[in-house]
């Protein structure tokens, strides 16, 4: 039996205690032996205040980001300098190209670039795919709502250039759509809504387009409290297909075919474990490239001002 694998987790905030431990423990392929943190530490694990620490006082062969994506780039960089394999949090970085240019040093390097899209691997969305791809797609629908207040408190960073705004979630929603299409996606029209003391967007409007016409529409907005919503709705020549729950719960013609428990985390630490047992990158940038394309094209419009 091969050793497993060890592995740094560089920030320790709530999706990392929430997600990224839980899902590491129960990975047998990968072993964390460190954590980076500049304000918290973990019984059990050797802690170092950054990065930059973490690579210069231990071996770990991986390495796990969880910052935010401003600044995720030199930590990124730093790692591969370091020899050692990098996976990255959604949204990968703070703009496309910093991870194009990631993904050349990464080669370069010889070690394994992971940029992960954790909606991906909600139970749903190969199911989804596989049905979409011998179907005829007439519209696709997405409703992305949710309460900023309750996911991000006093998270000042998500509001500020590179935080992405309501795109922190919403990328969620182009991750599953440019899995499951049978063919690319296009924008070609954005509507933003930026609070008047803020510097991302709290609500967006895109139209998007397949590459054979199909229309696709999506709502994202931050400011929706009670029942948080997570919806793609695609209607077929053959009957309507709707993943709800963020991809977890997939219905055709108004019948459930899967409601399954929230796996993604896991699933992409599996899949970072094989990438580099074989030696492979994965570097999918489609839904980033379709938030980008967003600010290029959008139609800004302000609101109020917001305030936790």
């Amino acid at each position: 039996m091969t050793h497993p694998i060890s592995l740094g987790l560089v920030g320790l905030g709530t999706i990392a205690r929430n997600q990224h431990l839980p899902s590491l423990a129960d990975t047998p392929t990968l072993q964390l032996e460190a954590i980076a943190s500049r304000n918290a530490t973990l019984d059990g694990v050797t802690c170092y205040s950054d990065i930059h620490q973490m690579l210069e006082g231990s071996d770990v062969a991986a390495i796990s980001l969880c910052t935010p994506p401003q600044g995720r780039f030199e930590q990124a960089a730093a790692a591969i300098a370091a020899g050692r394999h990098v996976m990255l949090e959604k949204p990968p970085g703070a703009s496309v190209s910093e991870v194009q240019a990631l993904a050349r040093l990464a080669e370069a390097q010889g070690v394994t670039l992971f940029s992960t899209w954790h909606s991906r691997e909600a139970a749903a969305v190969e199911k989804a795919r596989d049905l979409l791809a011998s179907a005829t797609i007439k519209a696709v629908r997405i409703s992305w709502r949710e309460d900023v207040r309750h996911w991000h408190p006093g998270q000042e960073w998500i509001w500020q250039p590179g935080g992405l705004g309501v795109f922190d979630p919403g990328i969620n929603a182009l991750s599953i759509l440019t899995r499951i299409m049978p063919e690319p996606v296009h924008l070609s029209h954005a509507m933003l809504e930026v609070p008047e003391n803020k510097q991302a967007p709290i609500g967006a409007e895109l139209r998007m387009l397949s590459a054979s016409g199909t229309p696709i529409d999506a709502v994202f907005d931050w400011r929706q409290t009670g029942p948080q919503t997570w919806d793609i709705e695609i209607d077929t020549d053959s009957g309507s297909i709707v993943l709800r729950d963020g991809g977890a719960t997939l219905h055709k013609d108004g019948t459930c075919l899967i409601a399954a428990k929230d796996e993604e985390y896991r699933r992409l630490y599996k899949r970072f474990a094989e990438l580099i047992a074989t030696g492979q990158s994965e570097v999918d940038l489609a839904p980033m490239q379709l938030v980008a394309d967003a600010f290029l094209l959008a139609d800004y419009r302000q609101t109020d001002a917001f305030h936790d």
